[in-house]
């Protein structure tokens, strides 16, 4: 597919608005910038609350696979695609185009890459080719350097690469990358709102949707990140504490003027 076919978000589009599991040995877990976990709930019980709220896609995230060596749990993925019927995307752990292939036929609709990604790039040109460019996703964790400048960080946000994250995020969509999963590590977990300049130089640097992660508490936080160039909304604490349900979030964006599917 070539590049043309995607258009930066316009509110006239549906913005999909994305519930995260962060998942830990089969249990969903949140902390702030990585850290400090804390036990959220059984990712296949979250899944279908979330879908029954409205929900439009999924992203389920093995949180732990990386850094502990070893592949995402197929089996909590199999739990939750029982339970639901929206696309998820489905991350951690993968290193190979076959750890793909396994997402995909326990139920995942898209995979995420991160840190094997990173470490060796032609993966995401493997992925793309293989199963098609709407299924590869990279996710990519950026933290702030200089004001205008993030760096690339692996292992669930315990390595520095010294890698700038535009160039990085600019050579994954020159290798096939059909969507982008922005996590400032900065504001993860802190309801300090998303890194908006962040979120602006990346639109401004690629053409393939990007997911806004890390740091929302409101659907005005949100909406800020679709003015930066987010095509799509990410967020899990305000839904995991259940300060906002999905419902909630889209009444308030629809009342802004941005197009969601209620």
């Amino acid at each position: 597919m070539g590049l043309g076919a995607y258009e930066k978000v316009d509110f006239m589009l549906t913005v999909r608005v994305i519930p995260c599991l962060d998942v830990s040995h089969g249990r969903v877990v949140k902390g702030v910038r990585f850290q400090g976990l804390r036990d959220t709930g059984d990712p296949a019980e979250l899944a279908e609350m979330y879908e029954a709220q409205g929900a439009d896609e999924l992203v389920f995230l093995d949180v732990s696979a990386t850094h502990e060596g070893r592949d995402t749990q197929l089996e909590t993925v199999r739990r939750v695609r029982e339970r639901v019927s929206i696309p998820i995307t489905v991350g951690g752990g993968v290193r190979t185009a076959d750890d793909a292939r396994y997402l995909l036929e326990a139920g995942a609709d898209k995979v995420a890459m991160n840190t094997a990604a990173v470490l060796r790039p032609e993966l995401i040109r493997e992925i793309s080719e293989r199963f098609g460019r709407q299924c590869a996703v990279v996710a990519v964790d950026a933290k702030h350097t200089t004001p205008d400048a993030w760096d690339v960080v692996i292992s669930g946000g315990r390595k520095s690469t010294g890698k700038d994250a535009l160039e990085w995020l600019t050579l994954a969509e020159e290798l096939g990358a059909g969507e982008i999963l922005l996590t400032s590590w900065d504001r993860d977990g802190t309801r300090s709102g998303y890194d908006l300049e962040l979120l602006q130089a990346a639109s401004d640097a690629v053409r393939v949707p990007i997911i806004a992660s890390g740091g929302a508490n409101s659907a005005a936080h949100l909406f800020e990140a679709l003015e930066h160039g987010a095509s799509a909304v990410l967020a899990a604490s305000i839904f995991h504490d259940g300060d906002m349900t999905v419902r909630d979030v889209k009444t308030e964006l629809r009342g802004l003027g941005v197009h969601v599917r209620l």
